[in-house]
């Protein structure tokens, strides 16, 4: 079974939630979704944030398995790895299609079955 299609479980999705939980690393999977490397030189240019504060967002999100690393030299690349995002999305809609099964019954209990009334 590949990664994609792996279905993703509450645990797994709570560690991803609360990876992107974050303001600021929220924003660097904003960043980093253009699908290009970033150094942390680029990641951390234009931000209140250190190039180590920058970096340890950057670790939670590798941690999650939301984003990659390399080593290029002295120079690590960070790149997003968007499978989990689709993981939590298929997530979502399964919790949501329960949701909306539970909702449609309980319009038959409240509603009655067609006819009466």
């Amino acid at each position: 079974m590949s990664r994609a299609d792996r279905h993703c479980s509450a645990p797994d999705a709570a560690a991803l939630f609360a990876a992107l939980g974050d303001e600021t690393r929220l924003a660097l999977v904003s960043e980093l979704s253009d699908g290009r490397d970033h150094s942390i030189a680029r990641l951390s240019a234009d931000k209140a944030l250190s190039r180590q504060a920058v970096t340890r967002h950057l670790r939670v999100l590798e941690a999650a398995g939301l984003v990659s690393s390399i080593r290029i030299g002295r120079e690590s690349r960070f790149r997003l790895t968007p499978e989990p995002l689709g993981e939590i999305r298929s997530y979502l809609d399964r919790v949501s299609a329960h949701w909306d099964e539970a909702l449609g019954r309980l319009k038959l209990l409240v509603e009655g079955p067609a006819g009466e009334g």
